[in-house]
């Protein structure tokens, strides 16, 4: 058998794969809907093809391959197709690439209310779920100085942040798989914040009490007069850092 008969025979290779990966990714419709998405909500189709500005038959397609390609999750209620990133490891990929791509130069608002929409983005947003842009610095740096985050050997929480957590009531669910933390490369500020179940768990209760808020149809969300309040008592953090 020659070598090229060989290759041929050859199952898929991880190359293939990969390659396979690449191609969803490589539509700028399709990377719009992951990014979008990354909001950690459900969207339905219709939503997203507004948000991209395609014809409902043009998303269609484009969350069918998504889709097939294990990249999103589909659920129905009713007449309605929702679509959301099929798991965390999903959301980890879109996030570190698109802090590998950064920022385009050749990017600028169209219109007073994208570049407000972006400068909002930036202060603060939800990357999944976890809290990013400036915001989830300035949390991730808090965390870090006052001891109870480690970033010397990759980002660990230490015995002091773990009692930390439990004594501000955020509950840390330990029992799956997924890591306690893990640091999120920030595509606006080239810096990592905290991601993973700690990350996570800290952005759910910060929504949850109220102590942030979602502004607008993007992920961007702000910190009430409360949660100023309350990030000034937990990790002294000024509330002029958090605006």
């Amino acid at each position: 058998m020659t070598r090229r008969s060989a290759r041929s025979t050859r199952k898929p290779s991880r190359a293939s794969g990969l390659a396979a990966l690449a191609g969803l990714l490589a539509d700028e419709t399709r990377a719009g809907f992951l990014l979008a998405l990354l909001d950690g909500r459900a969207w339905t189709a219709g939503e997203l093809a507004r948000y991209a500005g395609v014809a409902p038959s043009t998303a269609s397609e484009h969350l069918g391959r998504l889709v097939a390609g294990g990249l999103l999750a589909e659920e129905r209620q009713g007449r309605h197709r929702y679509v959301r990133l099929a798991d965390a490891r999903v959301a980890q990929l879109v996030e570190e690439l698109a802090a590998q791509a950064g920022p385009s130069v050749t990017e600028r608002p169209r219109t007073l209310r994208e570049s407000g929409a972006g400068s909002a983005m930036a202060r603060g947003r939800t990357c999944y779920d976890h809290l990013a842009g400036r915001l989830g610095i300035t949390l991730t740096d808090a965390l870090t100085e006052r001891g109870l985050l480690r970033q010397d050997t990759g980002f660990a929480l230490t015995d002091a942040g773990l009692g930390w957590f439990a004594e501000a009531g955020i509950d840390l669910d330990r029992t799956g798989r997924r890591p306690l933390t893990r640091a999120c490369l920030d595509w606006t500020e080239r810096r990592a914040h905290l991601a993973g179940t700690a990350g996570a768990a800290l952005c759910r209760h910060a929504l949850d009490a109220r102590w942030c808020v979602r502004i607008g149809s993007e992920r961007a969300v702000r910190v009430t007069s409360e949660g100023e309040r309350r990030f000034a008592q937990l990790l002294g953090i000024e509330a002029t850092a958090l605006r």
